[in-house]
């Protein structure tokens, strides 16, 4: 079976499922595992990653008002691929191609490729797209094999964090300028692993908020995971947050619990990696709870100090 996939969470899967062999195509975002990274790109942006935050919402906002398209397809790219299967998503117009124009596309290519969508707003949702893309590659086994894995996973921080008394009020910020809540997945991570996340909604997507939000919740602890960015390029908006107004006088300033995640390889995409994201937000949260995630990065603390380990130091000197 010749496969491409549409979003970076689908490449996830599928080589989570042991059909890395069988991807013949792949986003332009697609990094993850490495050997997806050589892969024919059968799609591209419309919107530049260079761009300043600000522009880049801008932008975004400007192209779904009008156009409704960020990112589109390289057909005859796809057309010289012949795939059989075609995985994308259906919920969010700025993380993929558009539905419409993925089944278009398909319509015009020999053979006529399946073409299934993935649209999870919650853990079980990723779960279920697990299940979904192998139900339609007859990979229902590993999928058994895989899902366990990330059950019981899940399991182990749910059970430790039963214990826990004092759950912190979480933000979790999916951009920074302007500031977006969390949505879908995020407030649940942030639940599971032992907080208490005020301004974001399990299962709803996340919205543009005003900075009076936050500064109304009183977070006593605040993650940044911006929406397909790493953790260098989230420094780099580190003092347009620093600048907002209150912001020394949020506990979270005060308490020196402010935190920065790699939110493009881990919390933006619903893909096994979540369960990833679970781990490293509960470690942070409680580090006397939950041990350290072997093989891991742990959650990089924005204030150098007592909470910072001498090799995170070292990563933020490096970075900054």
């Amino acid at each position: 079976m010749n496969i491409v996939s549409l979003l970076p969470s689908a490449t996830e899967i599928l080589c989570a499922l042991g059909l890395g062999d069988q991807l013949v195509g792949v986003t332009h975002e697609c990094d993850y595992p490495p050997l997806v990274r050589d892969l024919p790109k059968v799609t591209r942006t419309l919107i530049p990653h260079d761009a300043a935050s600000r522009q880049i919402d801008k932008r975004v906002r400007e192209r779904l008002r009008t156009q409704r398209v960020l990112y589109t397809i390289d057909l005859p790219v796809l057309e010289a691929l012949q795939p059989d299967l075609i995985v994308t998503q259906a919920l969010c117009d700025v993380c993929a191609v558009a539905e419409e124009e993925v089944r278009a596309a398909a319509c015009t290519l020999p053979g006529h490729p399946r073409v299934i969508n993935l649209k999870p707003t919650t853990l079980q949702g990723v779960f279920d797209s697990i299940a979904q893309v192998a139900a339609a590659t007859g990979t229902e086994n590993r999928a058994a094999a895989l899902l366990g894995g990330l059950h019981a996973r899940l399991d182990a921080v749910a059970l430790r964090t039963a214990s826990v008394r004092n759950r912190p009020r979480v933000t979790l910020l999916e951009w920074i300028d302007p500031p977006f809540s969390c949505g879908h997945w995020g407030p649940e991570l942030v639940r599971l692993a032992g907080g208490v996340e005020g301004i974001g909604r399990e299962g709803q997507p996340s919205r543009t908020i005003l900075w009076d939000e936050v500064v109304a919740w009183q977070p006593e602890v605040l993650f940044l995971a911006c929406c397909g960015f790493s953790i260098e390029r989230t420094l780099q908006d580190l003092d347009i947050m620093l600048a907002y107004p209150g912001w020394a006088d949020l506990p979270c300033s005060r308490a020196r619990r402010v935190y920065i995640v790699n939110g493009s390889d881990y919390f933006s995409r619903p893909g096994p990696r979540l369960v990833d994201s679970l781990e490293i937000l509960a470690h942070a949260l409680h580090p006397d709870v939950h041990p350290f995630p072997a093989g891991l990065p742990a959650a990089i603390p924005v204030f150098r100090g007592e909470s910072a380990s001498p090799s995170q130091v070292a990563s933020i000197e490096a970075w900054a």
